[in-house]
């Protein structure tokens, strides 16, 4: 979470303008106040928007919204009037204000005069591009699983070979972190997964196999990484989301043939598909497969195949290497051997909860990606530190803790 506060659209715009007028009244005071109402202004943004509530009604913080509009705008006119020092336009408290301005008021003038009103919600611009603070302008508004939050992501990176021992005292090494990305709120996991493998590759660091959570692989990124990099991604992929996979019964896309130099598929009971068509959907490559629909409609498993009334079944596939890879990671995280492999990626979770109990990697101390980037390295080394230390020493990190009653049961059973 960025060292800010959570502002929701009203408190941005009124603490973007008291902002902005508390750098004029900083760097040209005199100018600010002949071009201004001071008094009036000061009463209404002298006030930080945490040390008051806003009015419960919903028609006056629409009208309080309007207010900071046209204000906001007055301030922009009179920066850019001919009388106005030019550098004042170039103050980044100002830069702020027209941007944040920009993203949630449009103004129209026409002769009956100016009229200003304020963007609905379906009218602003992407979240990646919306400010959330006048006062770090990295921060964005972060989404994921029913959890928002203002500021950035980390993404964390360590060892987990195999425990070599050390054959002084046979103590399994520690696990090391290799590599911290941080992210402004709104990128993807899935985004980072090429970007962390370029790092980890300039450091000669790549594993040969990386452990990832579902959240970061897809087909293509699943070959692109073992192409580009040499690198085998370990980590569950999204099941086939066809309704007969849901439904466990009928003839999921597994159980047809596909034959790719053919250009053509096999349904389970030998009928041949008569449509193989590149195509794109939702803007990635597909291939649309479609069979005869005479020949599904006196097919007499029709309905285990397809919930078409008159048309026949048709199928959509990836190219040809990110599909098979596909089927193979969706057939490979079915097994018990794979289940027992990909287990030994729990320790990252052990990882984030150290970085936050530790280092209070949570909340960002400083504002700004680039400095919250080198808080979130200065706790990787910190943790590093300390789990050498602890290796070296022969101290285990984070003791389960076992209570009293646990403690007689297992003396019991002893």
């Amino acid at each position: 979470m960025a060292a800010v506060r959570d502002l929701n659209r009203l408190e941005l715009a009124g603490e973007t303008l008291r902002a902005a007028l508390e750098t004029l009244a900083c760097a040209a005071p005199d100018w600010l106040a002949d071009a201004l109402p001071v008094r009036e202004w000061a009463e209404r943004y002298g006030p930080r928007t945490d040390s008051w509530h806003p009015p419960a009604s919903k028609a006056k913080r629409a009208e309080m919204a309007l207010v900071y509009g046209r204000d906001g705008f007055a301030l922009l006119e009179a920066v850019h009037s001919p009388a106005a020092p030019v550098w004042l336009r170039d103050l980044p408290a100002l830069r702020i204000l027209r941007t944040v301005w920009m993203q949630n008021y449009h103004r129209t003038v026409t002769e009956a005069g100016t009229e200003v009103k304020r963007r609905e919600s379906e009218d602003l611009p992407p979240g990646r591009l919306r400010l959330a603070s006048p006062y770090d302008t990295d921060a964005r508004y972060g989404l994921k699983q029913r959890s928002w939050w203002t500021g950035y992501k980390v993404h964390i990176s360590e060892t987990c070979d195999d425990p070599a021992t050390d054959p002084a005292d046979g103590e399994p090494a520690p696990r090391i972190i290799t590599n911290i990305a941080t992210t402004d709120a709104t990128v993807t996991d899935a985004e980072m997964t090429e970007p962390i493998h370029q790092m980890l590759a300039a450091r000669d660091l790549l594993p040969a196999e990386h452990y990832l959570d579902s959240g970061y692989p897809s087909a293509e990124l699943i070959v692109a990484v073992k192409r580009n990099f040499g690198v085998a991604l370990v980590t569950p992929v999204l099941l086939n989301s066809s309704p007969q996979a849901r439904a466990g019964t009928g003839f999921d896309r597994t159980a047809f043939t596909i034959d790719w130099d053919k250009r053509q598929a096999v349904c389970p009971r030998g009928s041949t598909s008569t449509w193989w068509s590149p195509a794109s959907q939702r803007g990635t490559p597909a291939i649309v497969v479609k069979f005869d629909k005479q020949t599904c409609q006196a097919c007499p498993v029709r309905d285990q195949c397809t919930r078409s009334r008159t048309g026949g079944r048709s199928l959509s596939l990836q190219p040809r290497e990110q599909q098979e890879a596909l089927d193979q990671a969706r057939a490979e995280q079915t097994s018990e051997q794979w289940r027992t492999k990909y287990g030994t990626r729990a320790g990252i979770e052990g990882a984030i909860h150290q970085a936050v109990a530790v280092t209070g990697m949570r909340r960002a101390r400083y504002r700004g990606l680039p400095k919250t980037h080198l808080e979130h390295a200065f706790s990787a080394v910190a943790l590093n530190l300390l789990r050498l230390d602890a290796w070296w020493n022969g101290h285990p990190l984070d003791r389960t803790r076992t209570g009293r009653l646990a403690r007689l049961g297992l003396s019991l059973a002893a």
